[in-house]
Formats: structure tokens, C-alpha cells, sequence
């Protein structure tokens, strides 16, 4: 459960961080884009760990 609101807090200041900067360079900046990639990168994490958890093995 620590992990997800550790990568939930992760996410959302991602989330931020690229909506600041989209705000100030606009959608095609280099700097958007990578922020986007860094996003999805976590985004990715959140739901892989979330996936674990709830589609448990049967053994």
C-alpha cells in the first residue's frame, strides 16, 4: 500500500510538473515531450504494481 501512494504522489507531481511546463513552452517543446515520457513512465509503474496486486497467482 506504501508503494502506491508513494507512486501516486509521484504521478501527480509528474502530472504537474508537465502541465507547468506545457503552460509555459507549449505542447511541441523538447522539454514537454521528455516531461510527457517521464509521465507515462510512472503511469506505467502505478499500473503494473496496482495489476500485481489485484490479479494475485492461483496456485
Amino acid at each position: 500500500m506504501q508503494t502506491d501512494n508513494i507512486l501516486s504522489h509521484h504521478v501527480e507531481t509528474a502530472r504537474q510538473k508537465l502541465h507547468d511546463l506545457q503552460n509555459k513552452y507549449g505542447f511541441d517543446h523538447a522539454s514537454v515531450l521528455k516531461q510527457s515520457m517521464v509521465l507515462d513512465e510512472l503511469i506505467n509503474q502505478y499500473q503494473y504494481t496496482y495489476y500485481r496486486r489485484e490479479k494475485k497467482p492461483i496456485a
